[in-house]
């Protein structure tokens, strides 16, 4: 694999978080489900008996947690996904001349990474949207929260599933290295509860909302108290269908259900628990080494907030003994997986007590395959 040295001096000089003001505990969901569940083995009792349909199983809050580490997940929207005569959100569809869902999460976020990196609209010279999944095909949601805030330049989306967040800021690195601009905005609004079948027992309990956003510029511009220089960046993806989402424009054309069977995302969670991991831990290894630290060395790592058992396992390769919740912090027990803002949630929530020096690492991974992963030191410009 080729190598790209990152010349130094490009930071991540603020964060934001927005999380939706509703939640929905494992227990709340499992209620819901369980009765949907309940009156599907009622209602089909005949074929299950023939052989003809499978009996849909219960859930448990005890599972979920068993096998996740979840304990809870923020929310757009409540009404519907508790509702075992609907079983998903209900979002109300939204005039063209009105912002979007998408967009309106990502400039709350995005509003709050320009207060702390002590930026105005006018600073920033690009947006990059980077989501599991976008709310529409066009006009780009980058280029919707560009017009609200009023930022004079260009934007655009992108989607590379769980790493779409570290691959989004990558992409800002690169612009600003190239020196085609000099701070870029990056937005990751994750609307992630409409993609959930909430009548699946082993995927019903995986997702929530959230946005995250970042402001990446050149340290010599940087402004805020603290910053995070950007030492290194990498990239990498592997084909896989191990998670897969078949939602698309092109099942119009199949005349199937676009919302049909297999459509939302599914996983096969046992194999990519086996292949992800080892992939994630030599990946973050050889960049940590890239940049001239070793694993144990650094002071923090922000992983991707999928699976707690997964988590664990690749902080235990990098860290052994060391390996816990104040060098790799959790949240998704109460976020639940976030897709690709997980990482940058652990990131803004838990950097700020870290010294001047302090080293390191923004790793995500997820469908694709897909790892991207930034090395960071925090400085004080």
């Amino acid at each position: 694999m080729s190598e790209y040295k990152l010349p130094r001096g490009i930071a991540i000089s603020g964060t934001g978080l927005w999380t939706p003001p509703e939640a929905i505990s494992n227990e709340e969901l499992v209620e819901a489900y369980n009765t949907w569940a309940e009156r599907y083995n009622r209602e089909h009792a005949g074929q299950i008996e023939a052989g003809e349909l499978a009996a849909k199983p219960q859930s448990s809050a005890e599972f979920i947690e068993k096998a996740s580490g979840i304990k809870s997940r923020y929310v757009v929207s409540r009404e519907g996904i508790l509702d075992p005569e609907r079983m998903r959100p209900y979002i109300p569809e939204r005039a063209d001349d009105e912002l979007s869902l998408q967009a309106e999460m990502g400039l709350k976020a995005a509003r709050l990474a320009l207060e702390k990196a002590n930026k105005k609209p006018q600073d920033i010279d690009a947006v990059i949207v980077g989501a599991s999944y976008l709310q529409r095909a066009y006009p780009a949601i980058a280029i919707e929260i560009q017009d609200a805030l009023g930022i004079d330049g260009f934007a655009f989306d992108m989607e590379v599933a769980c790493s779409s967040a570290t691959f989004s800021m990558q992409r800002a690195v690169d612009s600003v290295a190239s020196g085609s601009v000099g701070a870029v905005l990056v937005v990751n609004p994750e609307l992630a509860s409409p993609q959930v079948d909430y009548t699946d027992r082993d995927s019903h309990f995986i997702f929530g909302d959230v946005a995250v956003a970042s402001v990446i510029e050149r340290r010599e511009t940087c402004s805020a108290d603290t910053a995070w220089e950007i030492l290194g960046t990498r990239a990498k993806t592997v084909f896989s269908s191990n998670i897969r989402s078949n939602f698309g424009y092109t099942s119009r054309a199949a005349d199937v259900d676009p919302f049909g069977e297999g459509k939302l995302f599914r996983q096969n969670g046992r194999k990519v628990f086996k292949e992800v991991c080892p992939m994630a831990a030599a990946h973050i290894e050889e960049h940590v080494r890239e940049t001239g630290n070793e694993p144990a060395e650094l002071r923090r790592y922000w992983l991707h907030q999928a699976n707690l058992n997964m988590n664990n396992l690749i902080a235990k390769r990098l860290l052994g003994d060391d390996a816990g919740g104040d060098r790799a912090p959790v949240v998704l027990d109460r976020y639940a997986n976030t897709a690709s803002a997980g990482s940058v949630i652990a990131f803004n929530l838990h950097s700020d007590d870290l010294q001047p020096g302090d080293r390191g690492v923004i790793c995500s991974f997820g469908a694709g395959y897909s790892i991207g992963s930034l090395v960071v030191e925090k400085i004080r410009p």
